[in-house]
């Protein structure tokens, strides 16, 4: 669920309350957040509207766990859409332009397989596997609700330095999807990759034996 569509979400679950003629409070605004965090708006207001209008559990206020249920099904048909969207861009866009989705996870999960290059370059006969494979990361992420992404797939150009030495702008990526939506993704992700790695010096001998005695001295 992206930032802008909090506000309606919120509303959404106090009107359904009201609905009910059941307080809400603030505990109950943040349990139901953080649950439906995977989800869009959308899916969540289908969800509830499938609760209300059910002729059995219609009757009850919707807990978390009965929305829930119900959009337990949306992350296979999430992914498949999120496949068959990146399987378009890889065709129409291809290896050489940057993309942003309108998608964070799908930035995640193309970055785990090797990037977008790599990714438009598949052979035909490894589709299939591909798919599964994005299938199963893109479902793992969304489940997760929040992670770490790159804002913008690189395409196979020339380095960001190389247009800076020649003071030239970087080429304006490709929004595959809503653009809205892309561009929240891109001001919510990082410049670099989603794995943050750390280069430190080697320490030295002395150092390392240093260490050693320091910590023997505690631990006694």
């Amino acid at each position: 669920m992206s930032p802008t569509e909090i506000p309606g979400f919120v509303k959404l679950v106090s009107d359904v309350h009201a609905y009910y003629r059941q307080p809400v409070s603030e505990f109950v605004l943040q349990v139901w957040q953080q649950a439906c965090q995977p989800f869009t708006l959308e899916q969540v207001s289908k969800a509830m509207s499938a609760h209300v209008t059910d002729a059995e559990r219609g009757v009850y206020l919707p807990k978390v766990a009965d929305v829930v249920r119900v959009l337990a099904g949306t992350h296979t048909d999430r992914a498949q859409l999120a496949w068959g969207k990146t399987l378009e861009a890889m065709s129409t866009v291809g290896a050489y332009t940057d993309v942003v989705f309108d998608d964070p996870a799908i930035h995640a999960v193309i970055e785990d397989m090797g990037g977008w290059p790599k990714l438009c370059r598949t052979e035909t006969k490894e589709l299939g596997y591909l798919q599964h494979r994005f299938c199963e990361s893109h479902r793992a992420y969304t489940g997760r609700g929040t992670f770490d992404y790159q804002r913008r797939l690189n395409g196979d150009r020339s380095p960001d330095n190389d247009y800076e030495k020649k003071g030239l702008p970087l080429p304006k990526p490709a929004l595959i999807g809503d653009a809205e939506r892309a561009k929240e993704v891109f001001y919510g992700g990082n410049v670099a990759g989603k794995t943050a790695i750390t280069y430190e010096r080697p320490k030295s001998i002395a150092d390392l034996a240093a260490m050693a005695i320091e910590r023997q001295a505690v631990q006694a």
